[in-house]
């Protein structure tokens, strides 16, 4: 009896060591950045991938006049959103049509969930190529990596890449229910009398606020305003969420608020990732850096991987950098986030979602899964 009580007694200071080890490792790693940053984002046990790939599905393609298994070689980089109280994920899909990045076709799918962890999705996408006026700007590379924002009067407006396999173009489109959508064509088509029409453009976060409880487009002094780009991240201004105006330097170059950090885990590109929030704090952008390899390249950081950054701007002036994290705080380390058709490693990050008082991260895993993090504002006041 006494060896039992003996074993127990140890048993439960073994444990309590265990947790107070977490706790204070858990403290350190928050202590790590500024009281700004959102960082406690959580992967939830025995949930990740939420979506893979399927070979089971298959899709009438109108532009091929046959059928595609149009999600059977990568499912990643989703867009995330509320619509009847669940979580809607678009994610985008790639055929076996191709072989190596961008040579495949990319889909958009349609997932959805009570609890932000667990998935049903549609057996054919919401959204793709199509014999439409957009044809030419998608065909036959597709259409790739959605960012979705709401209105207040429940209007969805998706920034995506139309990818033709000759020029990337930022581009919107706008839905009441998330499958019927219209397509608006690239963003910047009218801006300066068409003079960026060509350019070669993605990765766009339009700002956000949370109103009663829902994530909803911000408009700042009467405008809407989103942060864009691959290699930089530049700003742009709306009146109508359809037609932007990207903001330029003293030269007539794309403004550039961000920019590459030589030894810093974004030292090749900085990358807009979800919806902008605002915050108490300022406005909020969580963003993908990419690792060089080689020389200037971060040696804490695999070479090529991608890691997740923020930076926060000032909320009256949407232009002006306040702060920004100087090490990621969401890096690739489960198996799929580092063997894929991107086995540099990957947490491509491109959904913010609310939902049931907590914020729901979804990415891409090394090109070809997707999956969630989820933070708790609540324990991080604690």
């Amino acid at each position: 009896m006494k060896k039992n009580i003996f074993k127990l007694a140890v048993l439960s200071s073994v444990v309590f060591f265990i947790s107070c080890s977490e706790k204070k490792q858990q403290e350190e790693f928050k202590s790590d950045f500024p009281d700004w940053a959102w960082t406690d984002f959580q992967r939830p046990e025995g949930v990740n991938p939420v979506i893979s790939p399927r070979e089971d599905t298959r899709f009438f393609c109108p532009i091929l006049k046959d059928s595609v298994d149009w999600e059977s070689n990568d499912t990643f980089n989703p867009a995330a959103t509320i619509y009847e109280g669940k979580i809607v994920v678009m994610y985008r899909a790639e055929d076996k049509s191709g072989e190596g990045i961008g040579k495949r076709t990319s889909r958009l799918g349609y997932a959805w969930s009570d609890d932000g962890l667990n998935f049903q999705r549609k057996t054919v996408p919401v959204f793709y190529p199509d014999n439409d006026s957009q044809k030419e700007l998608e065909w036959p590379g597709g259409c790739e990596d959605p960012r979705i924002a709401m209105t207040e009067d429940g209007t969805y407006v998706m920034m995506y890449t139309q990818w033709n396999r000759d020029k990337a173009r930022l581009a919107v489109a706008t839905s009441k229910d998330l499958q019927t959508w219209e397509k608006h064509g690239p963003a910047f088509a009218k801006a300066y009398d068409g003079r960026f029409f060509n350019e070669f453009c993605k990765s766009a976060s339009i700002i956000t606020k949370l109103v009663d409880g829902k994530q909803v487009i911000a408009k700042i002094d009467g405008k809407y305003w989103m942060y864009w780009g691959e290699r930089f991240v530049n700003p742009a201004t709306s009146d109508d969420l359809i037609n932007w105006t990207p903001m330029l330097d003293e030269k007539g170059d794309f403004l550039k608020l961000i920019k590459p950090r030589n030894s810093k885990f974004d030292s090749d590109l900085t990358e807009c990732g979800p919806p902008a929030i605002m915050t108490d704090k300022g406005i909020l952008l969580l963003y993908n850096g990419k690792n060089k390899s080689g020389a200037n390249s971060d040696t804490l950081y695999t070479a090529n991987s991608y890691c997740a950054g923020q930076v926060l701007f000032d909320l009256k002036d949407p232009t002006k950098v306040i702060d920004r994290l100087d090490k990621p705080f969401y890096v690739p380390e489960s198996d799929f986030e580092k063997s894929g058709q991107y086995p540099a490693g990957t947490v491509f990050i491109e959904g913010l979602v609310f939902h049931n008082k907590k914020w729901y991260l979804y990415y891409g895993c090394a090109d070809s899964r997707v999956a969630v993090a989820v933070y708790d504002p609540s324990k991080t006041k604690q």
